[in-house]
């Protein structure tokens, strides 16, 4: 595939109008704003800049990095590896479900255009030996995986699909904020400025990581998501 339709795959699947579902997402962003736990603007981007450094990187960005090799192999194996891995080290319901659900979305996507979106690549080979392993129930098809067999399918390079998958997952948490009232455009826009070269940073550092050292740490997220599924209101899934 051109350069040119690489990158245009790289801005479709960045882009919030995908239909996969995760503008439904806040991955604890609603509950923080909830309980009252983030009021200003640097607050929102300092807690995201967390959800970079340590749950974005260490398991998104090595979940997809590790899909992405797996698939360059042919290996459908290492692709339902990553996905388990992702699971386990996923620990709200919710978070895991709202991947599950966007990781599905795509491969929806893929089956009913018939070939990769902006590409010339088909959903033979990998990608489909993988759909069927779903279909049976052998994995969940977590979004970052998915991701990553399909930008690798598409001729995107490694470090490439890291970036889109953290800088389409860091303007989902900041339009989530946003939606929820609490911040205008100009404040969303400053944060996605400052975060910018923690993403960088981020991917640089976890997409060729090995599926072993994947790690979460973000104990008060992991209970924000939690405490969500118990709340009264909630505009998002997650």
């Amino acid at each position: 595939m051109s350069d040119s339709a690489a990158f245009l795959t790289a801005l479709r699947l960045s882009d919030s109008m995908l239909p996969v579902g995760t503008y439904t997402a806040s991955y604890g962003i609603e509950q923080y704003l909830n309980e009252g736990r983030i009021e200003t603007a640097d607050e929102l981007g300092t807690l995201i800049e967390g959800y970079l450094r340590r749950i974005i990187g260490p398991v998104d960005t090595v979940a997809l990095g590790h899909a992405y090799q797996s698939a360059a192999e042919d290996s459908v194996d290492g692709i339902l590896a990553a996905d388990e891995r992702f699971g386990a080290a996923t620990l709200p319901a919710e978070f895991r479900e709202s991947s599950q659900k966007a990781g599905g979305k795509l491969l929806e996507l893929l089956e009913d255009t018939g070939e990769h979106p902006f590409s010339a690549v088909t959903v033979d080979g990998i990608i489909d030996s993988y759909r069927t392993a779903k279909e049976a129930g052998q994995t969940n098809g977590y979004y970052p995986v998915v991701l990553g067999l399909v930008c690798q399918q598409a001729g995107m390079d490694r470090l490439e699909a890291a970036i889109i998958c953290s800088y389409s997952t860091v303007t989902g948490l900041l339009g989530a904020a946003q939606r929820l009232g609490r911040f205008g455009h100009t404040d969303i826009q400053t944060q996605l400025s400052a975060l910018s070269p923690v993403i960088e940073e981020v991917c640089n550092r976890y997409h060729d990581a090995t599926l072993e050292s994947m790690y979460s740490f973000a104990p008060l997220a992991d209970v924000m998501g939690m405490n969500h599924e118990q709340a009264e209101r909630r505009l998002f899934m997650s």
